[in-house]
């Protein structure tokens, strides 16, 4: 049977029988087991945040391989204030990508030697003990505490994964440990993972050699009718990467629990589109949906249920600095959306609420935050700050509905 035909299950059983599982997985799943545990007796809320990008090997002995630009930011972060609403994390992410508390200094434009200093009063040998120098003690020492305070209450899992592949065994594997949270677990998929690899039997076994030797150039290509090109090409053949979501609602993921994923797009003109098209085709309980662009300053909330879209916005006057942050394409989708009205290509009805945070409607004049006063007095905000809260209100809706089912 091939494969568009075949059902979920049989392309589930496909995909994973032709893959041999991560070194890790076993051991993964084991901490995951005894986590669930811990927390299941506690009868605590547990979330899975999936974070950074995935890579697509070219090579089974892998010297090249594609990636993206995801560092992780929204899942670590998103994790800390998660952990501050009283779950429990589960941290599933790529490998070297941020880490909740650390990333405050991990990935800074400062070395992190430039946070620490020899202590003046260190014995005539020069053996000084290393301190944090004093201009940062006040905000490691609270980064530190939470961090501290996390892991010696068991209420942080971090267990990473390097591959597209990998990340599918691990999440199949965690979502089923999870089963016995039911209503308590949440799924908040973060994680950019790629949409296109190459299947592992169309895959060069060596490091793909250059056009030194040109029989044996890599086309990626699998047949007869695509012979090497004897040139300084390398032509790469990509195959979609199966869409496992529906199996997460359907089969692996406990009952009742609540599944929010994310779509990331370039263009304000599909944003909210791909995000309904997503929550439909997936039957998810919420598409999150952002811009490249405006990321780090506005999401969009997609929902089966009324009021169908509401946008999360954080207040002009509160927004961090972004290299790659546009502000003239704030509430540029929501204003195209709304343009295109009954012409969008979607059977649902939308309505629009005031954005969560600057509280303004698409198109019109953003509002300071209500303490008002200059730029300058104002301590950035964290767009996944006003993300999750909003998040526990939901999934604590969803637990009180399933206790009265």
């Amino acid at each position: 049977m091939s494969a568009e035909h075949s059902s979920p299950t049989e392309a589930e059983s496909a995909y994973f029988n032709s893959y041999p599982p991560p070194k890790a997985l076993e051991k993964h799943e084991a901490l995951a087991r005894a986590f669930v545990a811990h927390h299941v007796e506690a009868n605590r809320r547990v979330v899975l945040v999936t974070s950074g990008g995935t890579t697509v090997p070219l090579e089974n002995q892998t010297v090249r391989f594609i990636d993206n630009f995801s560092a992780g930011t929204r899942g670590a972060t998103s994790a800390e204030y998660f952990l501050e609403a009283g779950y429990a994390v589960i941290f599933l992410h790529r490998q070297f990508s941020l880490l909740p508390y650390s990333r405050h200094y991990s990935h800074s434009t400062n070395c992190f030697l430039d946070f620490m200093d020899e202590d003046d009063n260190g014995g005539p040998d020069g053996s000084g003990r290393i301190v944090v120098r004093n201009e940062y003690q006040d905000a490691m020492r609270d980064v530190l505490r939470k961090y501290r305070y996390a892991k010696n209450n068991n209420l942080l899992l971090l267990l990473p994964f390097t591959t597209v592949t990998e990340y599918m065994f691990e999440l199949r594997s965690i979502a089923n440990i999870m089963r016995p949270l039911g209503a308590n677990a949440m799924f908040y998929l973060a994680a950019a993972v790629s949409d296109f690899f190459i299947p592992r039997h169309r895959m060069a076994e060596h490091k793909i050699q250059s056009s030194d030797i040109p029989e044996d150039v890599y086309t990626g290509y699998n047949d007869d009718s695509h012979p090497p090109a004897k040139s300084k090409k390398l032509i790469i053949d990509l195959d979609p990467v199966p869409k496992f979501l529906h199996r997460l609602v359907d089969g692996w993921s406990p009952a009742n629990s609540m599944i929010v994923s994310f779509k990331l797009e370039t263009d304000p003109n599909l944003l909210v589109y791909k995000a309904r098209t997503s929550l439909q085709r997936y039957s998810h309980h919420l598409v999150i949906g952002n811009l490249l662009s405006t990321r780090k300053w506005e999401v969009v909330f997609v929902t089966p249920d009324p009021p169908y879209e509401r946008w999360i916005r954080v207040p002009k006057a509160r927004r961090s600095k972004s290299v790659s942050g546009i502000e003239d394409q704030i509430g540029l989708a929501e204003r195209k959306d709304a343009s295109q009205g009954a012409s969008s290509a979607t059977t649902t009805t939308t309505t629009t609420t005031p954005a969560v945070g600057d509280e303004s409607a698409a198109g019109t004049t953003e509002k300071h935050a209500a303490d008002g006063g200059d730029d300058s007095e104002h301590v950035d905000i964290e767009i996944e700050s006003l993300i999750v809260p909003q998040l526990v209100a939901m999934h604590t809706k969803k637990i009180e509905q399933a206790s009265r089912n």
